[in-house]
């Protein structure tokens, strides 16, 4: 069997560290992984970095002499006989810079591009990019069991939200790898993960560790306005990256489509800031509304039964266990 080879884009960010943790620990994969920073840590991939298989650059997505350089070495080691496997983690994700058009245009259209077309070049046998459920916009969700990957999209106008950047630009990511599929150049496909979380994200950014600091530091919350009606599934990152790992153990499932990956567990924010308060110890946390977003889905239910019925993948960190996991809190203990 031919030993495998992964190249991980945004290496130290929320799915990157947790994929490249599960894909070293397997022993028999060597995983190359590259971050700048931007909006994460080598912190996230310590327990890493002596890993014998485990290669991590402190290089940027965009310059493209610190790209060349990792074709260069990927290509090298295809040469040798490893199977070589591209995986898009990068991106700029976080909220406060959806509202900059010009870094999420670089680094999620641009960058994931010329990614591609270096796995292509390299001979990569897949490419997995991932994507968002942002692009189903204002239309999250609907009675029938869920958004599907095949609903039509309807996204909210410029002039309403330019936080809509960030959508419209994975989606034009999942147009990059549809074509690159249907011209014969390499297999993969688009994953659309859904309000993803993390026991090893370092910054209060989302929702979930917004309020555990929130609590933590002050005893309180605050949210926005939306946060009354707002209602929420949330998908453990251990999940998102076992999706990652069943869809490329799946060739047919590598068709260039899209995958909706996400959870049926919804909880509204509120009752949401009351469950991690209970786990704290806090019993009716106070909680204060401020400021309203616009273009913000009052729901996000996505159907995963695509995925689910191509491959073995079903999440398997229910929402109470992954609050546990991000406090610290040792089950077998309590």
């Amino acid at each position: 069997m031919k030993r495998k080879v992964h190249v991980i884009s945004g290496v130290t960010g929320m799915t990157g560290n947790e994929l490249a943790r599960q894909l070293v620990r397997d022993g028999s994969n060597l995983v190359i992984g590259f971050d700048n920073f931007f909006a994460s840590s080598i912190d996230s991939v310590a327990d890493l970095i002596e890993e014998e298989n485990f290669k991590f650059f402190e290089y940027d997505l965009n310059d493209e002499e610190q790209m060349n350089q990792i074709g260069s070495m990927v290509k090298k080691l295809g040469e040798e006989g490893m199977e070589i496997f591209y995986v898009n983690c990068a991106a700029v994700v976080h909220t406060e810079h959806f509202y900059k058009v010009e870094n999420t245009f670089a680094t999620n259209v641009v960058g994931m591009k010329r990614f591609l077309d270096q796995a292509i070049e390299v001979g990569a046998r897949a490419y997995i990019n991932c994507s968002t459920s942002e692009v189903y916009s204002m239309q999250s969700w609907n009675d029938n069991g869920g958004v599907r990957e095949s609903d039509y999209l309807v996204l909210a106008t410029a002039e309403h939200s330019q936080r809509t950047s960030y959508a419209v630009g994975k989606l034009l990511t999942e147009f990059f790898m549809k074509d690159a599929v249907d011209k014969g150049l390499i297999r993969g496909c688009s994953i659309r993960f859904a309000n993803v979380y993390s026991n090893h994200e370092l910054y209060p950014k989302h929702i979930i560790p917004h309020i555990i600091a929130s609590l933590k530091n002050r005893g309180q919350v605050e949210l926005l306005e939306n946060s009354k009606r707002n209602k929420r599934s949330f998908l453990h990152n251990i999940d998102s990256c076992r999706a990652v790992l069943a869809l490329l153990n799946v060739s047919e499932a590598l068709d260039g489509s899209v995958y909706n990956v996400a959870t049926d567990e919804e909880i509204s924010i509120v009752d949401l800031v009351k469950l991690i308060g209970s786990k704290m110890g806090i019993e009716e946390p106070a909680i204060l509304f401020a400021g309203y977003r616009a273009s913000d889905p009052e729901r996000r239910i996505l159907n995963t039964d695509k995925i689910r019925q191509r491959t073995c993948w079903e999440p398997v960190v229910n929402l109470s266990r992954g609050l546990d996991m991000c406090l610290g809190i040792d089950k077998e203990k309590k």
